[in-house]
């Protein structure tokens, strides 16, 4: 698949995620074995790494501490299967986080790594930089 295609993939899977789009739209970028590491950060101290169904627990609790969100996209490159964006990401909390209130905003910048098996994400690695809350 040209590298082109997979970027644009990528930036429509990251505009689904930022516009709390339904679960089965998100979804549906996946293949079947999609798997999700998270390296360390403010919010994962220790990672973690999901499966598909860990993912979707993910995504459906984010919709609750998460008002709204945005993923500026700096950067987006491929190679071969891999494409990498560089986003930095800015949210209103739904509920209080660290000394932040709701309605405050929680911003990161993000290096997200995704791995395609055809037009379908496989493997996502995030290396998240949380600004300080």
């Amino acid at each position: 698949m040209p590298d082109q295609t997979l970027i644009d993939r990528a930036k429509s899977f990251v505009a689904a995620v930022a516009a709390g789009k339904p679960r089965d739209v998100v979804e549906s970028f996946y293949t079947d074995d999609v798997t999700q590491e998270v390296h360390p950060s403010l919010v994962a101290p220790n990672g973690a790494v999901r499966d598909f169904i860990h993912m979707r627990a993910a995504y459906d609790r984010s919709r609750h501490i998460i008002r709204a969100q945005t993923y500026d996209v700096v950067n987006a490159f491929a190679s071969g299967n891999t494409v990498v964006i560089e986003v930095i990401w800015t949210a209103t909390m739904e509920v209080e986080v660290g000394r932040l209130k709701p309605g405050d905003t929680m911003r990161a910048r993000f290096a997200q790594f995704f791995e395609f098996r055809g037009d379908k994400i496989c493997r996502i690695r995030n290396y998240d930089c949380f600004d300080a809350f």
